[in-house]
């Protein structure tokens, strides 16, 4: 019912996850992430434990493919799921059980995983990884929705469109960002819009919150200001 892509920046060390899928709110229950461990899409007949379980069993030092391999040993609806992802390390893991709805398949790549189920044909989960592999260039969230953008034109969900997500995990325990389209005719398009936003009025602010390095950090209003001015101009020059 959905298709992903989850990847590693090899330039910032930043994971993230570009969702869409023809059901509502997916940015609630497919992507999880974690600073420093990894990146996760649990989908098809969706089972989120996989998601939080394996990040902990990441935080113990297991890579992805163990961690996800144990999850899904657990879990008897494993034919039925679609779970992929990335590690710190770069370790990639893909899972399609053998009764996901056709058509359904995944890709890996360096540092990235691309999966659907329920989707027009091969070409969505194709040119999604062709997309993101082609543009290195590019800013991470936008190479991520550009990816996006390229398994819509594919055909995307083969029952239509109704929601889209973006996360991008930074070195913070928080989100760097976290964009949801929970019901559109439109999602992907929407998101797009949203990032445009986000990139012009908020990306910036977040890097004046508090963090490990700095619980609290820019307190100062006018200092604030002054950050945000500057480093919003250095975003939309990149």
């Amino acid at each position: 019912m959905t298709w992903s892509i989850v990847a590693r920046d090899s330039k910032s060390g930043r994971f993230g996850i570009a969702v869409s899928t023809c059901a509502f709110a997916v940015g609630a229950i497919c992507p999880w992430s974690r600073a420093g461990i990894g990146a996760i899409s649990t989908q098809a007949h969706t089972n989120p434990l996989h998601g939080p379980l394996a990040m902990d069993l990441m935080t113990r030092g297991l890579p992805i493919t163990e961690a996800l391999a144990m999850t899904l040993s657990h879990d008897e609806g494993r034919e039925i799921r679609q779970v992929h992802g990335v590690d710190a390390k770069g370790n990639v893991f893909a899972h399609t059980g053998a009764n996901c709805v056709d058509w359904c398949c995944h890709l890996t790549g360096d540092k990235v995983t691309v999966a659907g189920n329920m989707l027009a044909g091969p070409t969505v989960v194709a040119d999604t990884l062709a997309r993101y592999e082609a543009t290195p260039e590019l800013e991470f969230g936008d190479r991520l929705l550009t990816a996006l953008e390229a398994g819509e034109a594919a055909g995307g969900d083969k029952r239509g469109k109704q929601s889209a997500a973006l996360l991008i995990q930074g070195s913070e325990p928080y989100a760097e960002a976290d964009i949801r389209v929970d019901d559109h005719p439109e999602p992907v398009t929407e998101l797009r819009r949203l990032f445009h936003i986000y990139v012009g009025s908020r990306r910036a602010y977040m890097r004046t919150m508090g963090g490990i390095g700095d619980f609290a950090g820019i307190v100062d209003d006018a200092e604030r200001d002054a950050f945000v001015a500057a480093n919003t101009k250095a975003d939309k020059a990149s």
